[in-house]
């Protein structure tokens, strides 16, 4: 557990201060999270809380002996890191790293924040598959590090969840408009930090200082994870029907560490820290760092912490795509989550004068239909006073694809009724389908019928429908242009995602008193609102861990997340590969899309899994070259062995790095070899044979061919060698895949295979 520390006896810090040489004060003063090494402690402190106290105070300056007794030790950290946080000048900084058991120090830094059909569409069914085999994920604790929660919701309701599992150790902390009394068996905890961002920028404004959600952030996740259900939901008529979360029987623990859309390191950490100390089987985080190396990333270092005590955690993708290398969460011991897009979308019917429907893409919050007026086409609609000239009319606009806002702002802004905007790509109205004004996204197709339309008609004329839904809609999923892609920066040699899962316009709860929009300038509120974003798709995954856990207690949370990953889809509904909105609608890549779609009925009984556990990892680290002191910094032991370091992890995908080359040279070429060792976890015996798909210039080949399984828990290793027969021009990617495909055609293992030659910036 983290403890907020404001208090040190001053006869201490004096005697402590007396053996310290001061020099001039520094007004140079930052938060830093430092790790120490707990073997280091001396026998005089009967704890770590005492000895990091006593350490910090030695580094006090004259003119800070008050005010670090008060405000110097930020958070102490019990699981999550063994260390704490501290605001220190640059002199008190180099004194402390010269002190017995230090082992290294980075600043604090602030943390980027990254459903009434989704369940369907994931084939969650209450009569069969993981929802009743997990009893609905009845007895798990999912804890949702975020912003907070909403306790009103009805996702919070307690009707029909069983008691509170005996072995929870958490609190529901009172604070600001927040009392004990709002938890429940369904929210059985809630905390808050934020001493590490109030001691970064003091002026920072925290009017509601409790686990309370003033944005919404934390509430839409938690309630996508793990809501009970709510009746009658939708969002002004859109998306209507019954709200429930990927687990609703789970219980839940919310850690408010973002305040405002702000939240620093150290206050992560301390969420983290709590909820591993109070004992919740089942980590969300929607939020991450961006180019952080593991041995600083407070995620990575807390979720190893985590992993060892058997604690899945979920995270976050971002949302910089569609580039490669910008996902960030790129830990191998965690589940990293893209976003995608599925089969329902959100509308508003142009109903021409001639008779012709279209669907548009359009979320508006006004009324619900913009009765027949006339409608004309202004081309590029980037003159404000060109289109004051239109009057009461429906503007056709065709602007700059690649500045569709400015042409929505401009329309926005002039006297006109509404406005139709062609959307450049097919998916782009995932991003920008709220409108402040009666407006919709047209396809380029549609465009050009309503244009054809406008031309040939002597008075044409339109009518627009909005809250609309169309569900079951072909071809889905897709991945979302947004969503932020691999390699990983810090780990390139396991391949992230891990899979993608419904991040596109999720529907779930949302905080009565933040506002869900504008129709013109006024603000509207609800009960729920359709948000889209990795920070989505992330709670989706959690929620299924949880369920997972719940029907097979004993997995450990490798197991958990191979069994997510081999059963993923590749394919969409139609059978075709699923296509990348970043990417023209191209067949995906497993650097934008991981192992495919999440499917959880599939992961309910996977036929093997690949395992790793705290070993594995360390063998991991040591191969990547860390020092001694930055492996323990991540994995909190002095005892670590490296005699047996290795890239090549126990994970149920594959990336092979090429160098770039040319025919003459013969560059590029060459083989890369890969070991894993996969476990049987179905009842009996079984014989599997590799399926594989091949890529375009290699050669692919795996050893053995079979693997038999004589029973339940029985393990067998296997061999994958990836050999270029042709040079590759650089940054290109390739991939395919290696399935086991079990004798009674019952269980299909998938794991894909990437050969590229993207280097890092």
């Amino acid at each position: 557990m983290a403890r907020h520390y404001c208090s040190l006896r001053l006869w201490f810090v004096l005697l402590a201060a007396a053996a310290v040489p001061f020099t001039t004060v520094s007004s140079d003063v930052d938060t830093y999270i430092v790790h120490m090494d707990m073997s280091a402690m001396p026998a005089a402190f009967a704890h770590h809380h005492s000895w990091f106290a006593a350490t910090l105070s030695a580094m006090a300056e004259p003119s800070h002996l008050a005010t670090t007794t008060c405000h110097g030790l930020i958070h102490v950290y019990d699981h999550a890191i063994h260390g704490f946080s501290a605001r220190l000048s640059t002199h008190q900084l180099s004194q402390l790293q010269k002190t017995h058991g230090f082992l290294s120090a980075y600043p604090d830094r602030l943390v980027k924040l990254d459903t009434t059909h989704s369940y369907e569409f994931l084939h969650l069914n209450p009569s069969s598959g993981l929802w009743p085999a997990s009893n609905f994920g009845e007895g798990v604790i999912v804890g949702v590090v975020d912003s907070g929660v909403w306790p009103e919701s009805e996702s919070y309701r307690e009707n029909g969840m069983p008691q509170v599992p005996s072995r929870w150790k958490g609190a529901c902390e009172e604070g600001t408009a927040f009392n004990s009394s709002m938890c429940n068996r369904k929210l059985i905890g809630a905390r808050y930090f934020n001493r590490g961002l109030r001691a970064r920028d003091p002026p920072v404004p925290i009017s509601v200082n409790s686990p309370r959600d003033m944005g919404g952030h934390g509430t839409h996740t938690s309630s996508t994870a793990v809501g009970n259900y709510v009746r009658g939901a939708s969002f002004f008529g859109y998306a209507p029907g019954t709200a429930r979360g990927m687990a609703p029987r789970a219980h839940l623990a919310v850690y408010k560490v973002s305040w405002g859309g702000r939240a620093a390191t150290s206050d992560v950490l301390a969420g983290i820290d709590k909820a591993i100390s109070d004992g919740v089987d089942v980590i969300s985080l929607s939020l991450g760092f961006d180019d952080v190396h593991l041995h600083k990333d407070p995620i990575a270092i807390a979720a190893y912490a985590a992993m060892e005590k058997g604690i899945f955690v979920s995270t976050s993708t971002g949302n910089d795509g569609p580039d490669f290398s910008t996902l960030h969460n790129g830990i191998p011991w965690v589940l990293t989550v893209g976003a995608a897009s599925f089969d329902r979308e959100l509308a508003c019917v142009v109903d021409l004068g001639d008779g012709t429907s279209i669907v548009a893409a359009s979320v508006y919050l006004g009324e619900p239909v913009l009765e027949e007026l006339p409608i004309v086409f202004k081309g590029a609609c980037d003159n404000l006073t060109s289109l004051n000239r239109v009057g009461h009319k429906i503007v056709v606009c065709k602007g700059d694809p690649d500045d569709l806002d400015s042409a929505i702002s401009i329309v926005g802004s002039a006297r006109v009724a509404g406005g139709l905007f062609t959307c450049p790509t097919e998916g782009c109205g995932v991003r920008l389908e709220r409108f402040e004004f009666p407006g919709a996204l047209i396809s380029p197709q549609d465009a050009r019928t309503i244009i054809k339309y406008i031309h040939r008609s002597p008075a044409p004329t339109a009518r627009l429908r909005f809250r609309q839904t169309r569900v079951r809609k072909k071809q889905a999923p897709s991945v979302a242009e947004y969503t932020s892609r691999g390699p990983s920066h810090s780990c390139p040699n396991v391949l992230k995602p891990d899979l993608v899962a419904p991040g596109s316009q999720v529907l779930a709860s949302w905080p009565q008193n933040a506002s869900v929009g504008f129709v013109g300038t006024r603000p509207v509120h609800s009960p729920f609102n359709v948000i889209s974003g990795s920070s989505m798709s992330c709670p989706h995954a959690s929620g299924v861990a949880a369920l997972l856990r719940a029907a097979h207690p004993d997995w450990s949370p490798a197991a958990i997340r191979s069994a997510m990953m081999t059963t993923a889809d590749s394919l969409d509904n139609t059978g075709k590969p699923i296509p990348d909105r970043g990417n023209s609608g191209e067949p995906a890549t497993p650097l934008a899309m991981g192992s495919g779609h999440l499917n959880p009925n599939r992961a309910l009984d996977p036929g093997l899994i690949y395992d790793a556990g705290a070993g594995d990892y360390m063998r991991l680290l040591c191969a990547m070259k860390f020092s001694k002191q930055q492996i323990q910094a991540i994995t909190r032991s002095s005892n670590h062995n490296c005699s047996s370091p290795s890239l090549d992890l126990n994970y149920p995908s594959f990336i092979a790095y090429f160098s770039a080359g040319n025919s003459s040279s013969g560059a590029g070429t060459g083989v890369r070899e890969f070991q894993r060792t996969v476990t049987n976890v179905a009842d009996g015996s079984w014989t599997y044979a590799a399926r594989l798909t091949p890529i375009e210039g290699f050669s692919l080949h795996v050893e053995p061919h079979k693997l038999v399984f004589k029973e339940k828990h029985d393990k067998q290793s296997f061999k994958l060698l990836v050999e270029s027969k042709a040079v590759m021009e650089k940054g290109k990617v390739v991939h395919g895949w290696l399935s086991w495909v079990d004798d009674q055609s019952k269980h299909v293992v998938n794991s894909p295979i990437v050969a590229t030659t993207f280097t890092f910036v």
